[in-house]
């Protein structure tokens, strides 16, 4: 036995070495070394199939370099390589893409079918190892590959004994062929498919590798099992590889088994129950004693007293009828049911009592929320009117605004304020309209749409509705939900909004519906126009400050289990972590931040095991033990002026941000180059500002100038994506600095679109970035004249420090801003 395996070892490695180095050179069409012969033959490449020695295969080609190469190997000897894909879905045929191990087999015949495939019969011979791929002129690949000449047959020496005489090689031959023999049929017993004749042809073979062929070549499991079969040089490592492969389908068999039994088991304990079922009705029914208490009865009695319209009363009285005829365990049983309860559960005229005190809701407000005046304003409004006005339809609105500035929070507050029932649905990332509207009942498991389920959950008609993040809908080809939104929230449409599953009208128009959005740009213009959109622009310093103070503070001290006696904080803390920690126009990073301080807090009480007597105070020196060193750095004014370097505004979904580009001209050969991650508009200003300084300076500077000098345009911070006009402006003023050598103040900011001719047209985002000017230490600021009317709504607090010059003309600009 050891000298058996040592043999074996010695062979492998000389395989190995082999392989290495007959990686790529060409050969003979066979070349003899030690027992094995190198061989080129023409390829077969197989997909989803392994070709095995003393198997006949019928294979399908139709791609012409396949085609080639077996009208080649028929001219010659009739043998081809065959071995299978590992990916079987790669058309690609490649060493990376092929198995180590194939067979070499002999084509017996070539027909060529009507539909211009070409069926190939070959049988297989021998296995053989893969070395290389050549491609020949003829258009098709050669393959040359290791084949054994003739392999040793350690089965048949009868004198090959082990010592103390155990049992020989070829006692152990037959025990192995036995236990397969005797394993395939145990399969074939339970599998119950496999042919007589393949049965009968394992039975009495008495060759070990040719009975492992004929099963593996039989089972129906995926090639990839079948090539790890083939892949094993030893047969006693074929036997096992095999073996486990019989074995885990005999176990996949059995469990096929008892499923099925406990199926017909329990098919068989409904029928019984269904008999039993049917003979009590009868009893019952011969007795005059019939039960009251069924389904059909208690929804009549639901019924009696359900407030709706005769139309809708008709409707479910039609439904329970169909319910009484149709047999309990009838699938439509099950469906009619589902429909009659949703109906039956639908506040068709149930409606909630609005609190119309005005200073009870403004009191909730400013109790709940800081700011936010015209939301705010625009509730008390509402109400004014309700007051007034009982029968007025519903009211929609929509807050706009960057995430954290409270969109979601205000609208429960409202529903507090109002004293209505709160629901909220999700739209983002919805793609189907059936989301909305509901699927028909032809549908296995349909149901109502959202909305409708929202209003039954609420259990009365007047909810108020939060359509969330309605920014962020999808449409493609399953529908357009945005579509579907049109009627619900149109006050002339949605009296009457019909849902698929309900098939009924049903009154939406006494509904609140409040919707929130990060921007107005992805909502489509029908369904923004049904719309009242409010504007939240990021929050201020001072209004985080007030936020944090007077409600994230103290809802993080009661989520961490601490009193305000336990952790305190000082103002300057508070107003440190705003400015250094967090950079967002709302306050959510804030009060993640407050958060982290709080569980810091949490950990030392815990740590000192204290009786509730440890204080701690979290003031602006001690800050950094907390959350660390400052995460944000406000890029600050310049100390002096310098040539071609001016201080722009930015506004981003978090706030607004101060930008500094920079323009150098040198020369070269009249080239703009343009870098920072601009966008398609911001590239266009650019031209736009390097065309207006050319009209600007053409009697200062020679005429070749710009001819021989190339300008160069930077915005700082390459990784971050720019894009928009505001900056015109600022370029143009950036390009002239360094065209005619003068410095730029740089305590002044500026933002504006700039034309061809010169003038400043106005912007949006202003209040950002007039606070991202002040944070940045900034004293004044240039605006667009037509923004005159946006910084007149703006509060005192944000002007506070900075002064606003209006320009009309870009010569406006240069004559503020060039020393």
């Amino acid at each position: 036995m050891l000298r058996i395996k040592s043999q074996k070892m010695k062979l492998r490695n000389e395989k190995k070495k082999k392989r290495d180095a007959f990686g790529h050179p060409l050969f003979e069409n066979k070349e003899v070394q030690k027992g094995y012969i190198m061989i080129k033959k023409p390829l077969l490449a197989l997909r989803d199939v392994v070709a095995l020695p003393g198997v006949t295969a019928y294979i399908e080609v139709a791609k012409d370099e396949t085609i080639r190469a077996m009208e080649a190997a028929m001219n010659d000897d009739q043998m081809v390589f065959t071995v299978a894909k590992q990916d079987a879905e790669n058309s690609d045929i490649n060493m990376d893409n092929l198995f180590a191990v194939g067979t070499l087999a002999r084509i017996k015949q070539i027909a060529r079918m009507p539909d211009k495939y070409v069926r190939v019969v070959l049988t297989g011979e021998k296995r053989a190892h893969l070395m290389s791929l050549e491609s020949v002129d003829e258009g098709y690949i050669m393959a040359v590959v290791e084949a054994d000449d003739e392999e040793e047959d350690i089965w048949g020496d009868m004198e090959l004994l082990t010592n103390h005489g155990e049992p020989t090689q070829q006692l152990r031959r037959v025990a192995m062929i036995r236990q397969l023999k005797q394993t395939f049929r145990e399969y074939c017993e339970r599998q119950g498919k496999m042919g007589q004749q393949l049965q009968d042809g394992v039975s009495e073979s008495i060759d070990m590798d040719h009975i492992i062929y004929m099963i593996t070549a039989n089972l129906p499991v995926h090639y990839h099992l079948k090539q790890s079969v083939i892949d094993e040089d030893d047969p006693e490592e074929r036997f096992k590889v095999l073996l486990g492969v019989l074995e885990r389908e005999l176990g996949i068999l059995r469990i096929q088994g008892e499923i099925s039994e406990m199926v017909k088991q329990q098919v068989e304990e409904n029928q019984k129950d269904y008999y039993l079922r049917e003979q009590l009705k009868a009893i019952y029914k011969e007795l005059g004693e019939e039960d009251s208490e069924t389904e059909a009865d208690k929804f009549l009695d639901k019924l009696a007293h359900l407030k709706a319209p005769g139309k809708v009363k008709k409707k479910i009285r039609e439904e329970i009828g169909r319910f009484k005829k149709v047999n309990s365990n009838n699938s439509e049983s099950a469906v009619i049911r589902g429909y009659v309860e949703t109906l039956l559960a639908m506040p068709w005229k149930k409606s909630s009592r609005d609190n119309n005190d005005i200073a009870h809701a403004q009191k909730i407000l400013d109790e709940d929320h800081y700011g936010l005046e015209k939301v705010k304003e625009r509730i008390l409004e509402y109400l004014a009117v309700k007051k007034l006005n009982k029968d007025g339809t519903g009211t929609i609105i929509c807050l706009a605004g960057p995430p954290g500035t409270g969109k979601t929070s205000i609208a429960k507050s409202i529903a507090r304020a109002l004293g209505r029932k709160y629901v909220r649905i999700c739209l983002g990332g919805v793609r189907d309209e059936a989301e909305l509207r509901g699927h028909r009942r032809t549908y296995v498991g349909a149901m109502p749409g959202r909305v409708i389920t929202a209003v039954k959950n609420a259990k009365v008609k007047n909810p108020l509705i939060l359509f969330d993040e309605i920014d962020k809908m999808v449409s493609d080809g399953r529908g357009d939900p945005a579509a579907a939104m049109l009627e619900i929230l149109d006050p002339e449409q949605n009296r009457h909004f019909s849902d698929h599953y309900l098939e009924l009208p049903f009154d939406l128009s006494k509904a609140f519906f409040i919707c929130t959005a990060n921007g107005t740009d992805n909502i489509s213009r029908p369904l923004l126009d049904r719309m009242e959109v409010i504007e939240l622009s990021g929050y201020t310093e001072n209004e985080k400050f007030h936020i944090a103070k007077e409600h994230l503070w103290k809802k993080q001290l009661q989520q961490s289990g601490l009193t305000g006696r336990q952790l305190t904080i000082t103002d300057k803390a508070l107003r440190t972590v705003i400015r250094n920690y967090t950079r967002e126009a709302g306050v959510r990073g804030l009060e993640r931040k407050l958060g982290s301080l709080c569980r810091k807090a949490a950990k030392k009480v815990a740590e000192e095991k204290a009786d509730n007597k440890t204080k701690i105070r979290i003031s602006e020196r001690n800050i950094k033990e907390f959350l660390g060193k400052p995460v944000h750095k406000t890029n600050m004014a310049n100390e002096r002026p310098e040539i071609g370097i001016v201080r722009g505004l930015a506004w981003t979904s978090v706030g607004g941000e101060t930008l500094e580009i920079e323009v150098v001209s040198l020369k070269g050969t009249g080239k703009l180059e343009l870098t920072g991650k601009l966008g398609d508009v911001m590239q266009e200003s650019a031209r736009i500002a390097l065309t207006y300084v050319r009209y600007l300076v053409q009697d200062d500077v020679p005429e070749d100038y710009f001819e021989k000098h190339d300008i160069h345009i930077h915005v700082p911070e390459g990784a971050t994506p720019k894009d928009g006009p505001s900056a015109g402006i600022t370029m143009t003023t950036a390009i002239y600095s360094a065209v005619m050598e003068r410095p730029v103040r740089p305590d002044i900011a500026m933002t504006g679109e700039v034309t061809l001719r010169g003038h400043v047209l106005p912007i949006g985002g202003l209040k950002e970035k007039l606070l991202a000017a002040r944070e940045a230490g900034m004293e004044e600021v240039l605006v667009p004249q037509e923004n005159s009317h946006d910084i007149e709504e703006l509060e005192p607090e944000i002007l506070e420090g900075i002064r606003v010059h209006y320009v009309h003309k870009v010569e406006d600009v240069l004559k503020e801003i060039l020393v």
